[in-house]
């Protein structure tokens, strides 16, 4: 376990940036760091993390190896992707690393010998995420890790930080989305003016409705039996549009490309 206590940050221009942390993360159970931009979360991480030191305060536990995902990953290197993966895992103690399986699972698209600075903000987010995941960490530190990933890649991260925390890794996570919520027994803190407590709205917030649009074999009717029970359906030449709380949208995404579908698009409402 790993305990933060009492722990600040200040720095000379903007003042004091954490205003004395306590938190315990467990293993097995995630914790997600909510909150306004500026209020404090990433320097939360990188303390965490051990890349920052606070100014007061104490950090214990902390595993020898670490899995961070930093909220502005170096995506400006010239090395090329699949070089930077092969020095970060001896960096971590695994030389031997999967990171192939990773980027699979992830949909990674890019080339694997163009530099990361070459590569989409989708693709170097899952080079990012890979040599993070890949070393097995005791601790994974991750700062916005849904950040520019398609809606297949989401689904994947949420199903590996599972893995990882059914496997007993200790997870913390800065998440903007809500996303981090549907984490199986995650915390949810919120932090505000260096201040972390309990967010009280965790778990009552309306995750709004996901608009799904399919192409499927054979007729949209026979392919809609097939999938989870939708809020609505419509038919097009070929489509199928439907429309699902948000927080199911996953689930109906993998029945749909399970059953042969292809996704030609996605979009969010926003819950009024």
């Amino acid at each position: 376990m790993i305990r933060l206590e009492g722990v600040r940050k200040s720095y000379r221009g903007p003042g004091e940036v954490l205003a004395g942390i306590d938190l315990e993360l467990a293993p097995g159970r995630p914790v997600a760091v909510v909150g306004t931009n500026g209020s404090g979360k990433s320097t939360l991480l990188r303390i965490v993390a051990g890349c920052s030191a606070p100014s007061a305060g104490a950090v214990t536990g902390r595993p020898p190896v670490v899995g961070f995902l930093p909220g502005q990953f170096p995506a400006s290197t010239r090395m090329p992707a699949g070089a930077y993966l092969r020095r970060m895992a001896a960096v971590h103690g695994v030389p031997d690393a999967d990171t192939t399986s990773l980027l699979e699972e992830l949909g990674f698209t890019g080339v694997l010998g163009a530099p990361v600075s070459q590569l989409s903000t989708g693709n170097a987010q899952k080079v990012g995420l890979t040599q993070a995941l890949s070393c097995r960490p005791a601790l994974l530190v991750l700062d916005e890790p849904w950040t520019a990933l398609d809606v297949r890649a989401a689904a994947a991260l949420d199903h590996r930080l599972a893995a990882e925390a059914a496997r007993g890794a200790m997870i913390i996570v800065t998440d903007h989305g809500g996303r981090a919520d549907g984490l199986p027994g995650a915390l949810v803190m919120r932090m505000a003016a260096g201040v972390l407590t309990a967010d009280v709205m965790a778990g009552r917030r309306d995750p709004g409705h996901s608009v799904i649009e399919l192409r499927c074999p054979g007729a949209p009717a026979d392919a809609l039996r097939g999938l989870p029970p939708v809020g609505e359906s419509w038919f097009g030449p070929g489509r199928l549009t439907v429309r699902v709380p948000a927080d199911r949208g996953d689930a109906l995404l993998a029945a749909a490309l399970a059953g042969g579908c292809s996704v030609l698009g996605v979009w969010r409402e926003s819950a009024s």
